[in-house]
């Protein structure tokens, strides 16, 4: 096992070495796919779309379905121009992840149909999302923008040519599973974050008597993931176990939930995150279990670096009514949340 921590110490270094220019090309290509989004607007399209880099707007974000929100609606562009969103918005994701972000938004499908009977539920709608771009595409100065909606939250700064934050990044999916087709909706059978969740049941399983006492911090799961829509992210201390105490394999799986989210982002800013957790120290992460040990039942799991945060809660129930059918996650940088130094 000396050999494999050998392995990824070379590979935090060369990751550490290249981050800089690999995320520089991908800011090269997020402004050019921002150029022909703007390009395509309406002047009083653009109005809406563009906000200050220094507005506080740029740090208002939420996962919930929003009455009003920053940035010009998805719903009003036309095909070309809803094409260039979804060009700027693949810009910042894998391929993955872009499918993830179009499953997500399908499943408003599903909600709006489930819950056409229920008096007063909210506006669901796959439209509903808002594009922003903040500052000018420049190759001095700092820029960015976002792409929100309900259950989905990206976040890019971008400063002086080169990425300096992809976070809050917020991934949600109700229902979990998809249990009953709906027109417009994903597959039936479809978890939209299915290893993100899995992984995290993977890990729980193999630790051992003493290791799940350390691990498991409550027996009742929280009623949602801390600061939504909060400006900063929570800074309390980690709880859990740290990675110090897992085993090789277990330390293989923690990483694996860990790159699961990751790599929804575009590669570039994939690595950056992970070389940023094992330069900081990959011991020093701590994983913590709150309620449920089974599928179906209400759960979440917290997992905390010196320089991220990430929650998954799973405790709602779908609109059929099935128990804890209904994520959501997000992802905080503890040292440069939306493009912020600490």
């Amino acid at each position: 096992m000396v050999h494999l921590a050998a392995k990824f110490a070379c590979v935090v270094v060369l990751l550490l070495q290249v981050a800089p220019a690999l995320a520089q090309s991908r800011a090269e290509g997020m402004a050019a796919a921002a150029n022909a989004f703007l390009a395509a607007l309406t002047p009083e399209q653009r109005t809406e779309a563009v906000v200050a880099f220094d507005s506080p707007q740029r740090r208002d974000w939420h996962n919930i379905p929003k009455d009003d929100r920053k940035g010009v609606e998805f719903r009003a562009l036309s095909p070309e121009q809803r094409q260039l969103a979804l060009d700027l918005l693949h810009s910042g994701l894998s391929d993955e992840g872009y499918g993830k972000a179009l499953k997500i938004m399908s499943l408003e499908n599903n909600l709006r149909e489930g819950e056409k009977n229920v008096q007063g539920a909210p506006l669901r709608d796959p439209e509903r999302y808002f594009i922003t771009i903040f500052g000018e595409q420049t190759d001095a100065g700092a820029w960015g923008w976002s792409f929100e909606g309900h259950h989905f939250s990206q976040n890019i700064a971008v400063k002086d040519g080169t990425i300096v934050g992809d976070t809050p990044s917020f991934w949600g999916a109700n229902p979990a599973t998809l249990i009953t087709f709906v027109e417009g909706g994903p597959e039936v059978g479809t978890r939209t974050l299915a290893q993100e969740e899995q992984l995290a049941f993977d890990l729980l399983t193999s630790l051992d008597q003493s290791q799940r006492a350390e691990a498991i911090t409550a027996d009742k799961p929280p009623a949602d993931y801390r600061g939504p829509g909060q400006p900063e992210p929570p800074r309390s201390a980690p709880e859990g176990i740290p990675a110090k105490q897992l085993t090789d394999l277990q330390k293989e799986t923690l990483r694996s939930l860990l790159a699961a989210f990751c790599n929804n982002q575009a590669p570039e800013l994939a690595a950056a995150r992970l070389a940023e957790i094992d330069a900081s120290g990959f011991d020093r992460v701590h994983f913590a279990w709150q309620g449920a040990e089974k599928p179906g039942v209400g759960h979440a799991y917290r997992i905390q670096g010196p320089t991220f945060l990430l929650e998954l809660v799973n405790i709602q129930s779908d609109p059929a009514g099935n128990p804890a059918n209904h994520i959501h996650s997000v992802w905080r940088s503890l040292n440069h949340d939306f493009g912020v130094a600490d």
